[in-house]
């Protein structure tokens, strides 16, 4: 196959995906128990014709497709309704300018929340993915290299024990340590009302508060990355050719550069577009544990207050973040192995 086609059909699949996601998160939302013009406002005085101007305001009133009125519970409607006047139309039409809806608690643009808080998850899991990344391939490399002696043993008990820590119980010990005995800030991501003389001690500021969010972070994916990288490349240093590089004279960098690790990256790239995409809605627990303004925190007050606008908008993020990562995986496989390309 060419790689122009293979290029293609990868694009098409991602796009065909991306509008499957939408379609489903439009109906998932909408089978959902619970009168949504009620989700965000728990007031018990609240009278019909407030309900009612809920409604109109979040366009609840209209059907929700041709022949139906409500998915929850059914009710079959007229079918001869103008089909642009209709929720899913609507919500297709919003999308293509860009517009994500209103959010019931704050009644803010859905996507202005979402740009606040994917910028303050971004710099969290940019900083814990780089070490992470860095650290762990690092580690794998020199545990595989030194295969079956104390240097292995060793990365591979702290590796299974990173791996194994419950991600909040990690963070709350980093936090009491932390705090204790480094005095860093326990939660959120500047010290509230404080006077910054200039950026650099603004950065500073926000640094002490990234430290130890960004520490937990790390460890809990520097095990998974260093016992994938470590098994893999064992695996590709038994192989015939490096034998070959071996007796050829090369040295031990040669080899690792030259024909081990480009082969042994295929597994790692796949791990780390998937971690990648997932984490862009956010490391829920990690944000919870050090109060950081982040997608994470977005989503679980969202399911808190039944916000549906802010979940439907989540979860799209989401979704598309997992799809764009595979994409680039996909891509990353063409540069590293140009064998996958053929059927």
């Amino acid at each position: 196959m060419q790689r122009s086609s293979y290029l293609a059909g990868k694009l098409g699949w991602a796009a065909f995906t991306i509008l499957f996601v939408i379609v489903l998160n439009f109906f998932l939302f909408r089978i959902l128990p619970g009168d949504p013009a009620r989700a965000g406002i728990r007031d018990p005085r609240l009278t019909v014709q407030a309900q009612q101007a809920i409604r109109e305001r979040f366009g609840l009133d209209k059907p929700v497709l041709n022949c139906f009125e409500s998915l929850n519970p059914l009710t079959l409607g007229e079918c001869a309704v103008n089909p642009l006047d209709t929720q899913f139309f609507i919500y297709a039409g919003n999308l293509l300018r860009g517009e994500l809806g209103i959010s019931y608690h704050t009644n803010r643009p859905v996507l202005d929340i979402l740009g606040e808080r994917l910028w303050n998850t971004l710099l969290l899991i940019g900083a814990g993915q780089v070490l992470a990344i860095v650290l762990g391939m690092a580690v794998g490399v020199l545990a595989a290299w030194k295969a079956h002696t104390p240097v292995d043993y060793t990365a591979l008990g702290f590796s299974l024990l990173a791996w194994s820590l419950p991600t909040f119980w990690l963070g709350i010990i980093l936090l009491f340590w932390g705090s204790t005995y480094l005095g860093l800030p326990i939660g959120g991501k500047m010290t509230p009302g404080m006077v910054y003389a200039n950026g650099w001690e603004q950065l500073a500021d926000l640094a002490r508060h990234l430290f130890l969010p960004s520490l937990t972070y790390t460890i809990v994916f520097l095990g998974e990355y260093m016992l994938i990288m470590r098994s893999t490349l064992v695996d590709v240093l038994s192989e015939d050719y490096i034998l070959t590089a071996k007796a050829k004279g090369l040295n031990h960098f040669q080899i690792l550069k030259d024909h081990a690790l480009k082969n042994a990256m295929l597994p790692m790239v796949t791990i780390i577009a998937l971690n990648l995409g997932f984490t862009v809605a956010g490391a829920v627990q990690i944000e919870s544990v050090f109060s950081w303004p982040g997608l994470g925190g977005a989503i679980f007050e969202a399911v808190n207050r039944r916000d549906y606008p802010m979940l439907q908008g989540a979860f799209l993020l989401l979704a598309i973040s997992v799809i764009v990562a595979n994409l680039i995986a996909d891509l990353l496989y063409d540069y590293l192995d140009p064998r996958v390309q053929v059927d």
